[in-house]
């Protein structure tokens, strides 16, 4: 049995098959009599006649179940017949006659139609990456005869992984100009500077060089059914066949001996292990541990601090007063500059690589690779921005050790601003929204900046070259000058009183 309210207005559309709660809601909104309160409650006949109002036929348009009330069209629940044309304008021209729960639900699925996509966005052009250095030159190299010599030089250029192997020498370079010098050594030309040998920059160079080729050769021949799977990597020579893994295993190893044995013997031993030691790290710890846990970041990070000690260790090795080991080049109070310049690198590949990683992270997923960027996404945007954060107080710390000036803190305030802001904006969106390509081309351009303002800003340069132009004597010259004067007077002195 149905329970009907008095007053029911949809009995001219004659539906008996409306419930008890649309009758009372229609039935609430079409009698103004029914809303006030019993007290005030006027009877019928003292009250002024009201002109029943019709409701609307796009009321009942939301509701599927119920048939149009007046041109008598059925339902398509009802006869299967199909809702005329127009319908749906009529509703949409009029939202706000929609039950609440109606528009409910439309407002969710607008909320929803927001979120966004990862799998969309990762494939977006805004998180493409700059194409890989190594298969940019394996395709230049197709273009010449097959056994010509360029295409030779070219194939195995590409196995050095280029644009990394410059990246390398650069920040083994940086160190090696940013030593403090002593004093005693020769003075450069035009300029009353004293500089090192750069014939030990040119075998520092060369066999960081050759070091860093063998490393991203083995590791080529590593990762070679995987880098067959992968976009970005497809394109290299030993996946394209285009080079023989034979040949690329004996230039990893020429390569290998020939840059050790360059530093060992023109540069110092301690080089030399640093070198073999990048090798070792990289090609048999770093590569391997990709397949077994996402610490393997953190591995690859102490490869790219190790050639800034290269550099300062090159360095350290022309003014050494003992016997140039391991423990006077690193260990000692000198060392500091090097070891913040390492701090630096070790600090710098995360930001880089998180970022990296992040549009790709499918790819590294599908290959099995232990990323951090498909292990624990949040975990990853995390670390870029603690590392990022980083680089202020290692500034500061530059010029506390007297490695730079202290106008170097100031200057490399904006882009270490820079770095941060877009690792916040990563951390925020965890990749999306653009924020990886805005952190990765943000870190690409940091690490230039960063070591060109510390080489302008080279502790007292500045003051030797304002002193070579005006004519000044240098004061710590002078100050060495009498140190050697006074030395020379106690060792006549000394031989005086064994005459006497």
């Amino acid at each position: 049995m149905r329970l009907r309210p008095a007053g029911n207005l949809l009995r001219p559309f004659s539906l008996d098959n409306i419930c008890w709660r649309c009758s009372s809601h229609a039935n609430y909104h079409a009698n103004p009599l029914a809303r006030r309160a019993f007290a005030h409650a006027v009877s019928p006949a003292t009250s002024k006649p009201q002109s029943q109002s019709r409701l609307k036929t796009g009321y009942f348009l939301s509701n599927k179940l119920l048939p149009r009330a007046q041109d008598g069209t059925p339902s398509k629940h009802f006869a299967g017949s199909t809702v005329p044309d127009g319908v749906g304008a009529s509703t949409a021209d009029q939202p706000n006659q929609d039950l609440p729960h109606r528009r409910r639900q439309a407002a969710r699925r607008n909320a929803a139609t927001t979120i966004p996509n990862p799998s969309a966005e990762s494939t977006g052009a805004e998180n493409t990456l700059p194409p890989d250095a190594s298969s940019t030159l394996t395709t230049e190299s197709t273009k010449h005869p097959v056994n010509s010599l360029r295409r030779q030089v070219s194939l195995l250029l590409s196995l050095s992984k280029p644009r990394l192997t410059v990246l390398v020498v650069l920040t083994a370079m940086v160190p090696y100009a940013l030593y403090p010098v002593p004093a005693f050594l020769s003075p450069s030309i035009g300029l009353d500077t004293p500089s090192l040998s750069p014939l030990t920059l040119t075998f520092l160079t060369t066999g960081t060089a050759l070091c860093s080729a063998s490393a991203n050769a083995l590791n080529m021949l590593y990762e070679l059914a995987w880098d067959a799977k992968m976009t970005r990597t497809r394109n290299r020579p030993l996946v394209r066949g285009l080079l023989s893994e034979r040949r690329a295993l004996v230039f990893a190893i020429l390569a290998a001996f020939t840059g050790v044995g360059g530093l060992y013997f023109e540069v110092n031993p301690t080089v030399a292990f640093l070198g073999a030691a990048n090798i070792a790290l990289y090609a048999g710890v770093y590569t391997p541990m990709k397949r077994v846990s996402w610490l393997n970041t953190w591995v690859g990070a102490i490869v790219g601090g190790i050639p800034p000690l290269m550099g300062w260790a090159a360095a350290a090795g022309e003014s050494a007063t003992g016997d140039g080991s391991f423990r006077e080049l690193l260990f000692t109070s000198d060392a500091a500059g090097g070891w913040l310049l390492a701090a630096l690198l070790f600090a710098w590949q995360f930001p880089h690589f998180m970022a990296l990683s992040w549009p790709i992270r499918e790819e590294y997923k599908a290959v099995g690779h232990k990323m951090l960027c498909w292990v624990n996404p949040a975990r990853n945007a995390r670390v870029a921005l603690r590392y990022s954060l980083f680089f202020l107080p290692l500034s500061v710390a530059f010029c506390a050790v007297g490695v730079t000036e202290w106008s170097f803190a100031v200057t490399s305030l904006p882009v270490n601003y820079w770095l941060a802001r877009e690792a916040v904006r990563f951390w925020k969106n965890e990749g999306f929204k653009g924020s990886a390509r805005g952190l990765f081309w943000a870190s690409v351009w940091h690490l230039p900046v960063i070591m060109v303002l510390a080489l302008v800003q080279k502790k007292g340069m500045w003051g030797r070259v304002w002193r070579s132009i005006v004519g000044e004597p240098d004061l710590e010259d002078e100050e060495d000058d009498e140190g050697w004067i006074i030395e020379d007077v106690r060792e006549e002195a000394e031989a005086a009183d064994g005459k006497v």
